[in-house]
């Protein structure tokens, strides 16, 4: 388990007038609906409480009016909250004076939101390197730094164009390359792909996962899309009224809902679609690139996997526990996908062999990460 880097700590929101009578109603028990026809105020967040792991994607997922966006809003201090802490890296940032505050958004915390926020007085590459002018960065530095982000979600060769001149795809790419850009540790975003046509938003959840893979950022997503969720997320937390009714990992959700209400709410879930290959991945410990290729091994499942020296798998046997016995009864016929590879696209491999064989599975560099079987796909599956 890595260090947690985002701690909510009984996180309360009430919004409007009242809110000393709104907080002993709710001390008493009372809830959102009884609060609002007592005062007029709204509670939008009720006492939550969540752990974020650096490098992980954490999604927070609910209906409208949940409470989903106001979490998020709360974790910058866009929103002040009523009550809780918000630890960032093991200090309160509630305690931070106006330029702690400052520096916090402009260097640790980015922000990536559903309507883009771009200037179109400015170009690509100017929008992109916004955030380094405001922190003032020399122009030479920043646009190097705003070309590499450019590059990183797919537009380079575009950094002059009109921001009124792009698809929504290619401005929510604009808007993600600004925060990355900035080099945050938390990357915060809040619904970003929802105004995207379905197959553009598509695309956009894909190039994500590519770019995490790749960068590794501690992300706190916002959505209402069960499916969106589950193919993004390393853990996901459901809200319901302002509470936190469920959170754990894609698959403790899918197949043990804490509720009624999570049992429903991702009855419709297209599970061949939301999740991939890395939910039913089994690890082992390849040797590194460079080491002249050799075995990884598993007890359990009794595997050995020949790889070259880049770390790519090139065979598998079911036999021995060192290369020369692996590799006298290698089987080159190995399927390979990677770990982002949706579950439905391993379907055709179940076909075609016994489904107790292995499936390798790969970064998107081609390394080496693990394997899976059939059975397990369709154990995921049913």
């Amino acid at each position: 388990m890595t260090e947690a880097i985002l701690q909510v700590q009984n996180l309360t929101k009430i919004f409007g007038h009242g809110l000393d009578q709104a907080q002993r109603l709710l001390v008493a028990g009372c809830g959102k609906d009884e609060i609002y026809r007592k005062t007029g105020a709204t509670l939008a967040v009720d006492d939550v409480s969540f752990e974020v792991q650096e490098g992980e994607t954490f999604v927070i997922i609910g209906l409208s009016g949940s409470g989903k966006s106001t979490v998020v809003r709360c974790i910058n201090l866009l929103h002040q909250p009523t009550s809780g802490r918000i630890l960032f890296a093991g200090r309160d940032i509630l305690g931070y004076r106006r330029e702690e505050l400052l520096a916090f958004r402009r260097r640790r915390m980015a922000m990536v939101f559903q309507s883009f926020g771009l200037m179109s007085h400015r170009n690509l590459l100017d929008n992109v390197a916004f955030g380094l002018e405001i922190r003032g960065e020399p122009k030479t530095a920043r646009q190097g730094k705003a070309l590499q982000a450019i590059e990183l979600v797919g537009l380079a060769g575009q950094e002059g164009r009109r921001i009124d001149s792009l698809s929504g795809g290619m401005k929510q790419r604009v808007g993600l390359a600004r925060a990355l850009a900035n080099d945050p540790d938390v990357l915060l975003m809040d619904e970003p792909f929802s105004a995207l046509d379905p197959i553009v938003r598509r695309d956009m959840q894909s190039e994500l996962l590519k770019i995490q893979a790749r960068v590794k950022k501690t992300i706190v997503f916002i959505t209402h899309d069960i499916n969106e969720a589950f193919k993004l997320g390393d853990k996901i937390a459901i809200m319901k009224d302002g509470r936190l009714v469920q959170c754990g990992a894609p698959e403790d959700i899918l197949y043990r809902p804490a509720t009624p209400y999570v049992q429903e709410f991702i009855r419709d879930i297209d599970k061949g679609q939301a999740l991939c290959a890395w939910h039913v991945l089994r690890r082992l410990t390849p040797p590194g690139p460079g080491s002249g290729g050799g075995c990884a091994e598993l007890g359990d499942g009794d595997f050995a996997f020949l790889l070259d020296e880049a770390g790519r798998p090139t065979g598998w046997s079911r036999q021995g526990v060192s290369a020369p016995a692996a590799t006298a009864v290698l089987v080159t016929q190995l399927p390979v996908v990677t770990t982002s590879t949706p579950l439905r696209e391993l379907l055709p491999f179940l076909e075609e062999g016994n489904l107790s064989n292995p499936i390798a599975i790969t970064d998107d560099s081609g390394a080496f990460q693990g394997y899976t079987t059939g059975n397990a796909v369709l154990r995921a599956l049913t």
